[in-house]
């Protein structure tokens, strides 16, 4: 009986010596944001094994940019004599544009060195007649509106003209270009995104796969880059000039199109590592072993998985590429 006791008594000890233990306290792990957002610390270190950083460097970046086109138009000699070539466009509209263009300046080469020229003389007879008094007012009246209709008309074709020459280069073509380029030439239209401009230049070679010739590779020259950027998609047009002497290449073909893109030495990062927020690049530098700090930066092209970096940043620099995103939540608050 005592030894039943003496075991229900350390029994009721144990219990008692084990409320009284400490909770044990957990390790802070909630960041510490300062400055506006601009510097991130981490109490706790294991919750960094999350981010993934890499050092800033200075070098040059070659990299293919693909993009799809299609032949826009080709050139093929007249089998009838005519003076002019024949260019035949993939798309109707453009090829009408084309058609009104070439009768608008034949108009106006008719009014300029016919019809004016010949009111002209004929108002200047009208008022020579009147100083003599064998021409009336009228007369000298119905003269002078003779060429003042003439005058119109050909401001009239002028505007005309200068509407279907807008609407060819807005898609990429040139139309004096178009008449001047020999039979055997075809054309390629692709739209390229405007942060790659800078990275295409008029006169550089690209290669081109069309889909109907998968195992023939071409060459392509890029001869223009279209004024004008899409509104909608950021996009311009680029127009390629391709040899077409065996008159395989049609209008309105496919095609994969490679560039090759160099940039010199500067500094890069990866594009993960980029975060914009109302239109602002920033990227996240590791400062310390457990802290980041937000830096504005000054980007240019991509290139490949690369961003070229013009300011903000110094060669060496620790930018982190993994958990860019998580970061900027904590920076900006969303």
């Amino acid at each position: 009986m005592k030894h039943i006791r003496f075991i229900l008594a350390v029994c009721v000890l144990a219990v008692a010596c084990k409320g009284k233990e400490k909770k044990t306290e957990q390790p802070n792990v909630t960041p510490v944001i300062t400055n506006n957002g601009s510097y991130i610390s981490f109490p706790d270190t294991t919750t960094l094994k999350f981010f993934k950083t890499e050092k800033v460097d200075s070098n040059s970046l070659h990299a293919d940019f693909h993009a799809v086109g299609r032949v826009g138009a080709i050139i093929t000699a007249s089998n009838t004599g005519a003076a002019q070539n024949i260019v035949l466009f993939d798309n109707p509209d453009l090829a009408s544009n084309y058609t009104q263009l070439i009768a608008h300046k034949i108009n106006i080469r008719q009014i300029e060195n016919i019809n004016i020229k010949q009111k002209q003389i004929e108002l200047n007879r009208t008022q020579d007649l009147q100083s003599h008094g064998a021409a009336t007012g009228q007369d000298l009246l119905n003269a002078q509106t003779g060429l003042s209709m003439e005058q119109t008309n050909l401001a009239n074709e002028k505007a005309a003209l200068i509407e279907h020459e807008a609407r060819l280069k807005a898609s990429g073509f040139e139309p004096d270009l178009l008449r001047q380029s020999a039979p055997g030439t075809a054309f390629v239209i692709c739209d390229v995104p405007e942060n790659q401009m800078g990275n295409i230049k008029v006169g550089a070679g690209c290669k081109i796969m069309f889909t109907s010739f998968p195992n023939e590779p071409y060459t392509g020259i890029i001869e223009k880059i279209a004024d004008v950027v899409d509104n909608s998609t950021r996009m311009i047009k680029v127009r390629i000039r391709v040899q077409n002497s065996s008159n395989k290449i049609k209008a309105g073909m496919f095609a994969n199109l490679s560039f090759v893109l160099n940039a010199p030495d500067n500094l890069t990062v990866d594009k993960a590592a980029i975060i914009t927020v109302q239109g602002n690049n920033y990227v996240f530098v590791k400062k310390a072993a457990n802290e980041f700090e937000r830096v504005p930066v000054n980007i240019g092209e991509q290139i490949g998985d690369r961003v070229i970096i013009y300011s903000g940043l110094d060669n060496g620099s620790d930018v982190a590429v993994e958990g860019a995103i998580q970061l900027k939540g904590l920076s900006f608050g969303y």
